[in-house]
């Protein structure tokens, strides 16, 4: 996964330094609580999806924070992927940098005390236009349906923030880069500055596909990224949405991770990976020329309190992995371990301390 053999031999990872991880994505609050099936039919909503919130979805919020056991959390998926990934590594702090756009309100002053508390190095773009964005995520039972609005963190400005010479000196300090297609929506030639920074100097850029609605009304300037992505992440959903929007005929997961791997690829030095989780079942990844079933670890259904963050948080456990040059092996291994932390708890949020050996 690096040009250098990983640091494996040894067992001692590689020494990290602040900044090493970057991440720009759309900082959330999310806003969570256990709903009924009549809430998600009266806002149109699907189990396990994410949205972005429409007119009709104003009354949601409203309602949502009446109900009687509602938690504020952290949130925005980049945001909860760089947070896992600096709490796996403890310490140094600040070894994940994030970028991304709030109001100047309580729900900013929030995120920016959360991100303090989780040592990530959050640099801010602070506008007083729109409020800091929230999501509401409906749990019922294991699942979950996500709606985003977006508000401030839709007015993320990449002449703004991005460009000024204090700020892309974060960027150019890091090795690995990980930003969710969520943010495609928002700032695509955001995106493409660091791709292109992180393809020409020979680093990892990592993508994931989000949301089926990203590949779906997003599909351009997604594949305009594509070119440089090393790393894509996806689930099975979104890898089958992904499929059937670029033509690939196929419904077969492995197939899907082949057919994405072999996409044009601007860096050859680097060839594409790329994962697909799936829930309980068998993450897939291609390993060279082969795709390879990675299984998950074992869960009793009893212990899963809330699968929202899952996907985020085995992001955050592989970053983990890649920032210190391991193997894919161990990157996924470490992204499993995050995910099976996470769904034991309510929202993104994690205990003091990583126990992963």
């Amino acid at each position: 996964m690096s040009d250098g053999e990983p640091n494996m031999s040894t067992g001692r990872k590689t020494a990290l330094s602040e900044n090493t991880l970057f991440g720009m994505g759309n900082p959330l609050l999310d806003i969570s609580a256990v709903v009924d099936k009549d809430f998600l039919d009266k806002f149109g909503l699907k189990l396990n999806d994410q949205i972005l919130a429409e007119e009709k979805h104003k009354v949601l919020f409203e309602e949502i924070v009446k109900r009687n056991k509602v938690e504020y959390h952290a949130g925005g998926s980049t945001q909860n992927s760089v947070k896992i990934a600096q709490w796996m590594i403890q310490k140094p702090h600040k070894v994940a940098t994030f970028f991304g756009c709030i109001g100047t309100d309580h729900f900013g002053e929030i995120l920016k005390k959360k991100a303090e508390e989780a040592h990530v190095d959050a640099h801010y773009y602070e506008q007083n236009e729109e409020p800091t964005g929230t999501c509401a995520a409906c749990i019922t039972g294991d699942n979950r349906s996500l709606v985003a609005n977006l508000a401030a963190a839709n007015c993320y400005k990449k002449e703004k923030h991005l460009d000024l010479d204090s700020n892309w000196e974060l960027v150019k300090k890091a090795k690995v880069y990980y930003i969710a297609g969520f943010f495609l929506t928002v700032s695509p030639e955001s995106i493409l500055k660091v791709a292109k920074h992180a393809s020409d100097n020979n680093k990892i850029f990592c993508m994931n596909l989000s949301a089926p609605f990203i590949s779906q009304f997003f599909k351009e300037p997604l594949m305009k990224v594509m070119p440089y992505v090393d790393i894509l992440f996806g689930n099975e959903t979104e890898a089958a949405t992904f499929a059937k929007e670029l033509g690939f005929e196929t419904d077969d997961i492995a197939e899907i991770a082949k057919k994405t791997q072999n996409l044009p690829k601007e860096n050859n030095k680097r060839q594409r990976v790329v994962v697909f989780t799936q829930g309980k079942d068998d993450t897939v990844a291609t390993v060279g020329e082969k795709v390879t079933m990675f299984p998950v670890l074992n869960i009793d259904q009893n212990n899963i309190v809330d699968t929202n963050g899952a996907g985020d948080a085995f992001v955050g456990g592989f970053l983990y992995a890649l920032v210190q040059e391991q193997d894919l092996e161990e990157c996924i291994r470490a992204g499993h371990y995050a995910a099976n932390v996470i769904i034991r708890r309510v929202g993104c949020t994690f205990p003091e301390k990583p126990d992963f050996h």
